[in-house]
């Protein structure tokens, strides 16, 4: 089995800190992101003992009575998947209600529990949760971002760099997967990947739904991965299956809490009243999208308009994951309005509007910035930057507040 490489988790800071003063703190996201190592690397240097609900036996007995399991666990647990055992979030609200200390648990889930309301409700002020990506490009490149706070900022000195050229469909296809990454052929990451996915949808959907049959999940993934960065379009999602739209969108909300899909909702404000008001939608790691769609980077590179697809939902991917290792929140939308000026990604943080267009050319023309104007105007005042993300060698300023930028950028800083 190949040794999985060893990375830094640029949210482990958030974790300590968090376990300081929070009883319990829940970390989740998709299944082999890292979750179990990250908990175990901060956890079991403290003197945390490990619980795993995938055993059997282990949660067998926490169902049975999930009060008594909780209550002999040792002071310091980590729980991991806990989204196979939807039992203990009750008996982990009382024990934390008898019990207020902080630092009690680490719980650790590969399912979205915000969007479940019964156990969302339950967690609310006793529990901190925190959000567990695939690896960034940040993380793999050992480098620590500040792409973020340029941006929020407007802080984008000229600079020059190279252009990743076929780099960068070779990064889209690789994915963030720790595993996926350990394997050097890519014919085998995509491989991974495909076996991911059927390992996931067998373990957890059988956990969370009461589906009948699994077989249309991976094949609504799979047409979700050639929709993504499109306008979500639930009948065109439907049309191969014989399912309602209303199953279509279940199945939908299913995926996205696997993480395996995302909805980006609509920037919206009173300025504006021809607005598109679709989400769009996005897959939630492109390795994953492009083994799904039989695509190796040098197929990826050739293929124009899937790149481009694909290259938007890699810069909204990598900015998530950036701003989940920040202390405050950080909001994403699209923008669109019935006129055809669009935004591919917009940022609200810190009472501050930027937007994010991506190009996977190597220029960038004054065209490229009609919806960033757009935006702009519609912010009112509260508009930070706008930059168009390029595959290009410099760092152009474009007017006040918006320029062209590499991509490379992102992870990297420029010289």
């Amino acid at each position: 089995m190949p040794r999985v490489r060893s990375f830094p988790r640029f949210l482990a800071p958030r974790l300590r800190e968090a376990l300081r003063d929070t009883p319990a703190v829940l970390v989740h996201g998709p299944r082999q992101s890292g979750k179990t190592t990250l908990a175990r690397t901060v956890g079991e240097a403290r003197g945390y003992r490990y619980v795993s609900f995938d055993d059997d036996a282990i949660r067998a007995a926490a169902k049975a009575d999930p009060i008594g399991f909780v209550a002999r666990l040792p002071a310091k647990s980590i729980l991991d998947e806990v989204q196979r055992v939807p039992e203990i979030f009750t008996a982990l609200k009382s024990a934390i209600d008898r019990r207020r200390t902080a630092g009690r648990f680490i719980v650790t889930g590969s399912a979205n529990v915000l969007l479940i309301p019964e156990l969302a409700d339950s967690l609310a002020g006793r529990i901190g949760i925190l959000r567990l990506h695939p690896l960034s490009q940040c993380e793999i490149a050992r480098s620590r971002p500040r792409f973020l706070d340029r941006l929020l900022h407007g802080q984008f000195a000229t600079a020059l760099c190279e252009p990743l050229g076929r780099d960068l469909a070779r990064r889209i296809a690789d994915g963030g997967y720790p595993a996926a990454l350990a394997r050097r052929a890519p014919a085998r990451r995509r491989a991974w990947y495909r076996d991911y996915i059927e390992t996931q949808i067998q373990r957890d959907v059988r956990d969370l739904s009461r589906l009948r049959s699994l077989d249309t999940l991976p094949k609504l993934l799979r047409l979700a991965a050639t929709h993504t960065a499109r306008l979500m379009n639930v009948a065109e999602l439907a049309a191969p299956f014989e399912l309602t739209r209303q199953t279509i969108h279940e199945h939908i909300t299913l995926l996205e809490r696997l993480f395996l899909v995302e909805r980006l909702p609509p920037w919206h404000t009173n300025q504006l009243s021809r607005l598109v008001k679709r989400p769009k939608l996005h897959v939630g790691d492109t390795g994953v999208a492009c083994a799904l769609m039989g695509l190796d980077a040098a197929r990826l590179d050739a293929d124009r308009p899937t790149l481009g697809c694909l290259l938007e939902t890699f810069v909204l991917q990598e900015l998530r994951r950036q701003a989940g290792w920040r202390p405050d929140p950080i909001d994403f939308f699209h923008f669109r309005d019935r006129d055809d000026f669009e935004v591919d990604i917009v940022i609200e943080a810190e009472g501050v509007v930027c937007g994010v267009e991506v190009k996977a050319a190597a220029t960038v023309h004054e065209s490229d910035l009609r919806g960033l104007r757009k935006l702009q105007s519609a912010a009112d005042g509260r508009f930070g930057a706008g930059v168009v993300l390029y595959d290009g060698g410099a760092i152009i300023r474009f007017g006040d507040s918006l320029f062209a930028v590499p991509v490379r950028t992102l992870w990297e800083a420029p010289q």
